[in-house]
């Protein structure tokens, strides 16, 4: 039986993953579609319903802004999302011919391994553009990498709950700052990972113009990669500092969902011709 994935979230035209799947599913020789979906938050629990009907289905990758509402749709959550409370991934398993959805949070993994790709080691003064739940996988992530605290810049503390709960779980410490400090707070960062949706942080990097050259030399992650490059990582850049576009991350999150839904595993020869269906530079090993 042919199986089936698809990438869910709202909106979802702009989606990268499609390309990255295809390609490996292609080069892997397994029989798996995979599409892009528009679903909403409120429409999410009528979807899986349907879902758990149709046994073709062997994955489901999440994106905004379903990463939290999608973990209440699920049986089981393993690894990093168990802890954090957001997953990205959601993997169809058999358990003695019962189905199962399974949760994970590949994020994370994503985040780590762009970022230490790019040769990017322990940096001072980490910060998070961003409370949802990208910022947990981000958060998580500088605790992976060797960071013991980090500034995490919101537009409102009230509702920046899901980075709280990563910070606490993965014991980093964090300081919640308004959005309107972020420039001047992240101008000297060694290392900024921003979750912000695309053209969110656009006033961030205006405000970051304004302050003239200089004091940008750190490394920024920005995981929005539509369009690219961003008027956040243009302005990094131009103050000296180097950037991380946001597809190493997808790229790096799609490997292990890849390996999840397949059941394969992913060889150099597969991320390479993931890289070439977006565009990125193949793999220095």
């Amino acid at each position: 039986m042919s199986r089936r994935a698809a990438v869910l979230g709202h909106p979802i035209g702009h989606s990268k993953s499609p390309a990255l799947h295809r390609a490996a599913y292609a080069q892997l020789g397994a029989d798996i579609s995979y599409t892009a979906i528009d679903v909403t938050a409120e429409q999410l629990p009528e979807f899986m319903a349907g879902v758990a009907g149709q046994p073709e289905w062997c994955g489901l990758s999440v994106t905004m802004p379903l990463k939290t509402a999608m973990v209440a749709e699920v049986h089981e959550v393993r690894g990093a999302g168990a802890h954090l409370g957001v997953i990205n991934t959601v993997a169809f398993e058999d358990d003695g011919g019962v189905p199962r959805r399974v949760g994970y949070n590949t994020d994370v993994a994503g985040i780590v391994h762009a970022v230490r790709y790019a040769g990017v080691a322990e940096r001072p003064g980490a910060a998070v553009l961003g409370g949802g739940g990208t910022s947990a996988a981000a958060i998580a992530a500088l605790r992976e990498l060797g960071c013991d605290t980090a500034r995490v810049y919101v537009r409102d503390a009230g509702r920046a709950g899901e980075a709280v709960k990563a910070a606490d779980a993965v014991g980093l410490a964090i300081e919640l700052l308004p959005m309107e400090a972020a420039a001047a707070g992240i101008a000297g960062a060694g290392l900024v990972i921003s979750t912000l949706p695309p053209r969110a942080a656009d006033g961030i990097a205006d405000a970051l113009a304004a302050t003239g050259t200089g004091g940008g030399a750190g490394v920024l992650l920005d995981v929005a990669y539509d369009p690219w490059p961003s008027r956040l990582a243009e302005e990094w850049q131009r103050r000296g500092g180097a950037v991380v576009p946001g597809l190493e991350m997808l790229l790096y999150q799609a490997v292990e969902q890849i390996r999840l839904f397949s059941g394969l595993g992913v060889g150099a020869d597969v991320i390479d011709v993931m890289c070439d269906s977006v565009g990125l530079p193949r793999r220095v090993y």
